[in-house]
């Protein structure tokens, strides 16, 4: 995978983006970020269906130490949890309009709860979102591609992504793994 910094002007912070060619790489990715993250984190995921959102979760529990394998996507349920060394609440709002999911979810609990909350179909609903969150979009770019962006909203969102980028530094040139 290829990381990329590029300086955003409308938020002061650092949009990073990879290109993945696999479905591996882009568990891999969500695993670098799950052992990233300390707890407290809020993860909003936007893309279209089928763009890898799962996938990611799945790298995501891993890294927080969750089995993959538990990983669904929560469509029908609306919010699965996993326990690992710090609790995944996995969210996904596809089905919901924002009216339903501020209302109805009770998701302030899981926001305020000290685990690491990813919410897929994040822009649905964006007024349940935290003052600071990490917006994650990924693109399918055809085949296997995908174009993963990390889009930090806050200080410590921000510094969650300097820390991903740091253990995948980015290298000219690199080919997607």
């Amino acid at each position: 995978m290829t990381a990329i910094p590029a300086h955003s002007t409308a938020m002061e912070h650092s949009v990073t983006v990879w290109e993945t060619t696999s479905a591996e790489a882009t568990h891999a990715l969500g695993k670098l970020l799950g052992e990233s993250c300390a707890g407290g984190e809020t993860l909003a995921l936007i893309g279209p269906l089928g763009a890898g959102k799962t996938c990611l979760v799945r790298g995501l529990a891993v890294g927080l130490g969750a089995p993959a394998e538990a990983v669904t996507s929560p469509t029908f349920v609306l919010i699965h949890e996993y326990a690992g060394r710090v609790p995944l609440f996995h969210v996904d709002l596809y089905r919901l309009d924002e009216r339903d999911a501020v209302n109805g979810l009770g998701l302030e609990e899981y926001l305020e709860s000290g685990g690491v909350t990813v919410i897929e179909w994040a822009d649905r609903a964006p007024a349940v979102l935290p003052d600071a969150y990490l917006r994650i979009t990924i693109e399918h770019l055809g085949g296997d591609r995908r174009r993963v962006t990390l889009h930090p909203q806050g200080t410590r969102p921000a510094a969650l992504a300097a820390q991903v980028v740091a253990r995948h530094p980015v290298r000219p040139g690199m080919g997607g793994a």
